[in-house]
């Protein structure tokens, strides 16, 4: 795939902004120090101003008023903790086409191809760096790919999806944003003095492989129908549970099997599963949808392999549930506490190597993208990662089809993917005939 790219600008905001250096929480402090890519591609609606970039641009500009942050950069304070400097120094901005037409990406496929779509900083001084950037390819068929990296100490996911939905309100020409900028994030503070009250797996040394090993990742997508996904539902229907269990639970107990069954795990191997959760209805008082910042807690869960390969499908399940469960705003506040007495919170940052196998990581973006980033010429057709690097990682996201399937984005080694693969559908297939293992 050739891209060739037409120019770049830095977008500033369209008004004067506070100048202010901002401190970041805990939760900030804790994510590891890099972009987060996505990609959004869009059809041709038959509009001569399809896309129109200076449409874009502009409100790109207002939106940054709002959410002036987005607009700094990295700094530290006098102690050597990061902050936010928000000084109006502006987003990068880049415009490109291609000679691809956006049905050659097939499954959209995190790869070195997608990852050409999202625009990256040139080497050198972080703190020099934009924290946000959006690139703009035309297809030759004249659909679009709008790909965008947002560093992932300044914001989230959430965040990321409310500055790309008030960016596309503005370009629609609305009269204001529905989900204005919450920026406070003193909310976030560890209470005085800080009192954890829980063990908190979630920061404890990840478990290792019991023998040596080298990954060798690979990305694979998976489609998981909707009735597929209805048949592993009904399982627990089925098992007379009075807890209604979410669907992102019953599939993260299904594929945390899967997966250690595919890589053949030892019986007494230990293997933890990691759920990134949203903490910001789970604080009390919720904070509001529009906080700009980190509000990512892991839900995080140990168990031997073995175990996993022998007990029933319910007990996986309500294994998962009960993880989910306990992050409520005591449990969350001690965990704000726990990483406050840490003496050096950089220690507790997940690295590709907790991801990697035996463990396991999955991000659910299954209902992360209503009504996405309409900025007037219809829904994009596919949200999803530009790459996927980390070997044990595993997305969820709704399919292109938008028929109510999942599409399963998994880095597993090489030599697992496979045998992935053949106890993923080998299992739905036959569910509803296994009782109490797969």
């Amino acid at each position: 795939m050739e891209i060739t790219v037409k120019g770049s600008s830095i977008i500033c905001p369209a008004q004067e902004t506070p100048k202010e250096r901002q401190w970041i929480s805990n939760l900030d402090m804790a994510m590891t120090a890099y972009y987060h890519l996505l990609v959004y591609f869009y059809r041709p609606n038959g509009s001569s101003q399809f896309f129109n970039a200076q449409v874009l641009k502009e409100a790109l500009s207002k939106t940054l008023v709002s959410f002036y942050p987005m607009a700094g950069r990295l700094g530290s304070d006098d102690k050597g903790r990061l902050e936010i400097v928000c000084n109006a120094e502006g987003v990068l901005w880049v415009e490109a086409e291609t000679n691809f037409a956006i049905d050659d990406l097939g499954d959209f496929k995190p790869s070195l191809k997608l990852r050409r779509l999202v625009p990256f900083p040139n080497s050198g001084d972080p703190f020099s760096h934009p924290l946000f950037m959006a690139q703009l390819t035309t297809f030759k068929c004249g659909g679009v790919c709008l790909g965008v990296g947002i560093h992932h100490t300044l914001a989230d996911g959430t965040t990321t999806t409310n500055f790309l939905n008030s960016w596309s309100e503005i370009a629609r020409g609305l009269p204001q944003i529905t989900v204005p900028p919450l920026i406070d994030r003193t909310l976030l503070r560890a209470r005085v003095p800080p009192t954890p009250k829980f063990h908190h797996v979630e920061y404890d040394s990840f478990p290792s492989l019991n023998t040596s090993w080298q990954p060798n990742p690979q990305v694979s997508v998976f489609k998981i129908t909707r009735d597929q996904l209805n048949t592993l539902k009904s399982k627990s229907i089925k098992n007379e549970s009075t807890i209604k269990f979410s669907t992102h639970t019953i599939l993260a107990a299904y594929i945390w099997r899967c997966v250690s069954k595919a890589r053949s795990l030892s019986y007494n191997q230990v293997t933890m599963l990691n759920l990134p959760t949203n903490g910001r209805t789970r604080l009390q008082p919720p904070l509001p949808s529009g906080y700009l910042g980190n509000v990512v807690f892991m839900a995080s869960l140990t168990a031997l392999s073995g175990n996993l390969q022998s007990e029933p499908f319910m007990k996986t399940v309500e294994r998962i549930h009960g993880a989910v469960n306990r992050m409520d705003d005591e449990y969350l506040r001690s965990a704000l506490d726990y990483l406050e007495i840490l003496l050096d919170i950089t220690t507790v940052r997940r690295g590709a190597q907790s991801f990697q196998c035996p463990n396991l990581t999955i991000i659910n973006w299954m209902g992360f993208f209503p009504n996405a980033a309409n900025f007037g010429w219809g829904q994009p057709i596919y949200v999803g990662p530009a790459n996927v690097a980390q070997e044990g990682k595993i997305f969820l996201v709704p399919s292109p089809e938008s028929n109510g399937s999942v599409s399963l984005i998994a880095c597993l080694d090489a030599s697992h993917m496979e045998n992935f693969q053949k106890h993923l559908y080998e299992g739905l297939m036959s569910f509803d005939k296994i009782k109490a293992r797969f």
